[in-house]
């Protein structure tokens, strides 16, 4: 199968990648890294999520985010909503894309979210609902699609059984999540042909964790089966809080950098991602999780 000539990348590192972080992130630093995305050229960028601060400290001030970000057009800026009390905080502060997330791993579905696959999938049905009388459109995530902390190798047909009902309940793309990061490049394409058979591959996109160092091998063994969408973080920033060594998500940067050598469009500019990501690395007191740009901000 031949590459696709375009690529889009959904930047999750407002989300994903800050939401276990320890130390408190102000609503401006939030803003200033959105707002730099935004002008990076990301046209997707997953700004917060509208959780109870119990669970998720550091996403309590995600309505004042999106308050304050100056919104580009042409440029999605969605949320996590895992209920429908999530939904209509998302809705009052001005969202018009929302995401949900199942897994396709029992075990992690009871630590992570307290419920059973089939459970969390019913918990969706008034969020779809609301949804669709809005207007809204929903995205879906299944994490732990190749492997899980608790009950280790995941069957592929697991994750299309998942993937099919979050297609099915309206979900215009389902993101398949190796959450915590094992997956190699031949687990990755077996995957899609699997579930592939199942939901149309122009509504899957990949979400690679690289804690194996295996990212960029499985965000190109996926581009072979014709995934043309792809989830990634600024600066590598992210892990799991369920899932024990779980490093970040694949740098933005890296990502974009490979698909640049692959001759891919994304419409991103690469220095502006690079300076955006030192800019929140700044901010967090660390260096930069992206190969890249540490070396282009030696060089």
């Amino acid at each position: 199968m031949s590459l696709p000539s375009h690529v889009s990348l959904v930047e999750v590192g407002p989300r994903d990648g800050l939401q276990n972080e320890a130390q408190p992130i102000s609503v401006a630093d939030k803003v200033q890294l959105v707002d730099a995305l935004s002008t990076a050229g990301l046209s997707y960028i997953e700004v917060g999520s509208f959780v109870s601060p119990k669970w998720v400290p550091q996403m309590a001030g995600s309505a004042e985010v999106f308050a304050q970000i100056r919104r580009k057009p042409g440029v999605t800026y969605g949320a996590l909503t895992p209920n429908l009390r999530g939904f209509e905080d998302a809705l009052t502060a001005g969202v018009k894309e929302v995401a949900v997330f199942a897994a396709a791993s029992e075990a992690f579905s009871q630590r992570n979210i307290n419920c059973s696959i089939s459970e969390s999938l019913e918990r969706f049905a008034p969020i779809m609902a609301a949804a669709k009388q809005h207007g809204i459109s929903v995205r879906g995530y299944v994490s732990c699609v190749l492997g899980c902390p608790y009950e280790g190798w995941i069957a592929p047909e697991q994750v299309a059984a998942v993937a099919r009902e979050l297609y099915a309940m309206g979900c215009y793309e389902v993101s398949l999540g190796d959450t915590i990061g094992t997956g190699t490049a031949g687990a990755t394409r077996r995957l899609f042909e699997v579930v592939g058979a199942q939901v149309p591959r122009d509504k899957l996109a990949g979400h690679f964790h690289d804690t194996y160092g295996q990212a960029i091998a499985n965000i190109y063994a996926s581009l072979l089966e014709g995934i043309s969408v792809f989830d990634s973080s600024i600066a590598g920033l992210g892990g799991c809080p369920y899932a024990k060594g779980a490093s970040g998500n694949v740098a933005t940067e890296d990502v974009v950098y490979l698909l640049e050598g692959l001759g891919i469009e994304t419409g991103i500019d690469l220095q502006a991602l690079i300076d955006a990501g030192q800019q929140i690395s700044n901010v967090l007191g660390r260096p930069t999780g992206s190969r890249v740009a540490k070396v282009r901000n030696t060089a």
